[in-house]
């Protein structure tokens, strides 16, 4: 089992007041504002890990790791199954042009389960995030994989107005495409979470797919309550359940109870803290 992450973003500060940098702008470009643009770009971080996991021994062991720039991997408790997540939410912040992008590869050899369990992605105003997952799973390989997007602080006053995300999933199974998926919000991101086709006013969202799965495990989700929306459903042995939420703690409410149904209650410490 192994999987690799890499990520290219430009960290920057909160949108300036009225009649600041932006309002310049719009009368040109000043010395000040191209210096600063320098630095932003001098900025920006490109990082990456790469990670293999084998059994041995009744555990699950590390075999390759690699590092480069500011992503790390740890190994707080390794078992036979493979849980992977963060250890805190990642932020994506506004952009001035460029997109963050996030390529995330991960490979599940024969008889190995992996969970694909990162802690929420929260998006500023202006953000342009561009992430693509790419799964290669054996014949008899087991998978969890859940993502979570949460636009904007909501207990902190903030809105997304404006942005980009661009969400890609491929999942293959012995080299053959077994599920494709892309999400895409682009633009006047407040007024399409509005719409009811979309997120019905909602400014949390996940995704959440299980392989294998079947009609009783997705029976077992829908007998249960949640904070916001759920609808799961199963086909060709393998089940997709969209969440939506009006604020992050209850989009992350509802992401723990489903992935305790999914995991039959094991899920990373992180998670239930």
């Amino acid at each position: 089992m192994s999987f690799t992450k890499s990520a290219e973003h430009t960290p920057l500060p909160d949108p300036p007041p009225q009649g600041g940098r932006e309002h310049a702008r719009g009368s040109g470009v000043s010395a000040a504002d191209e210096a600063e643009d320098r630095v932003f770009a001098a900025n920006r971080a490109s990082s990456r890990i790469a990670v293999s996991v084998e059994a041995g021994d009744g555990a699950s062991r590390p075999k390759r790791v690699r590092e480069e720039g500011s992503l790390r991997v740890r190994f707080p408790a390794a078992a036979t199954r493979l849980a992977v997540t963060g250890a805190a939410a990642e932020k994506v912040y506004r952009s001035l042009g460029p997109d963050a992008n996030l390529r995330i590869k991960l490979e599940v050899a024969s008889g190995a389960t992996l969970a694909w369990l990162p802690q929420e992605t929260i998006l500023f105003d202006r953000a342009r995030m561009n992430r693509s997952i790419e799964v290669d799973l054996a014949a008899d390989a087991r998978l969890i994989l859940a993502e979570a997007v949460i636009f904007g602080r909501s207990g902190m006053g903030e809105r997304v107005e404006s942005g980009l995300v661009l969400d890609r999933w491929r999942v293959r199974r012995e080299k053959r495409l077994l599920f494709a998926d892309t999400l895409r919000l682009d633009g006047a991101i407040a007024e399409k979470l509005a719409a009811p086709a979309c997120a019905g006013g909602g400014i949390a969202v996940a995704s959440v797919l299980a392989i294998p799965a079947d009609d009783a495990l997705v029976g077992s989700v829908r007998e249960q309550t949640f904070c916001g929306e759920v609808g799961i459903s199963a086909w060709n042995g393998l089940a997709l359940a969209r969440l939506v939420a009006d604020t992050g703690a209850k989009l992350r409410q509802d992401l723990v109870t489903l992935l305790m149904l999914l995991r039959a209650g094991r899920l990373p410490r992180l998670w239930l803290n």
